[in-house]
């Protein structure tokens, strides 16, 4: 059975809204770390307001690896209308949502991915259809900004990986 992988980029008060005001800088093991999370994903899920704004960014941009993988791999979008800008390998969700995810889960294939998408992956958490977790925690307390774990079901994770980068962020993976 696939998984539902959760990739989220944090302030360490758990804001995950518009994580470029606290993530300044990037460095060669976050790289890695995302190179890694990716290699196994080939299928990703989006909320509507994430793919507005990346179907309007992602396709000419060069910043990789990000960049050739998320022009290139299966989207699914969760949205009751149809997007208007149109992005390669990208499907609307024209049914029940936690349903389309059980069944995408029984499919062959690797990793489904999400992406940023705060309500989407609330509403999986929620669902219980998240598999796993893999977290870059910013050195950074936010104050403001919507955070990813509001509200929801409590449910215990088992951490699987830690890495803290030479700029301070830490890189956790956790499975249900």
């Amino acid at each position: 059975m696939r998984k539902v992988i959760a990739y989220e980029l944090l302030s360490l008060d758990g804001v995950a809204e518009d994580p470029n005001e606290f993530f300044p800088d990037w460095d060669d093991v976050m790289d890695a770390n995302l190179a890694r999370v990716i290699s196994t994903q080939d299928t990703v899920l989006l909320g509507r307001r994430m793919y507005d704004e990346w179907s309007v960014f992602w396709p000419p941009s060069d910043i990789e690896p990000f960049a050739s993988f998320i022009n290139g791999v299966e989207k699914f979008v969760a949205t009751s209308t149809q997007p208007a800008q149109s992005w390669s390998n990208a499907t609307v969700i024209d049914r029940d949502f936690a349903k389309f995810v059980g069944d995408l889960k029984l499919t062959p294939g690797g990793d489904i991915g999400v992406h940023g998408s705060i309500a989407l992956c609330q509403s999986l958490l929620e669902l219980g259809l998240v598999d796993g977790l893999r977290l870059v925690i910013a050195p950074a307390i936010q104050g403001k900004g919507r955070k990813l774990f509001d509200g929801g079901v409590p449910t215990r994770w088992t951490l699987e990986n830690q890495v803290a980068s030479p700029t301070g962020y830490l890189l956790l993976d956790y499975r249900l």
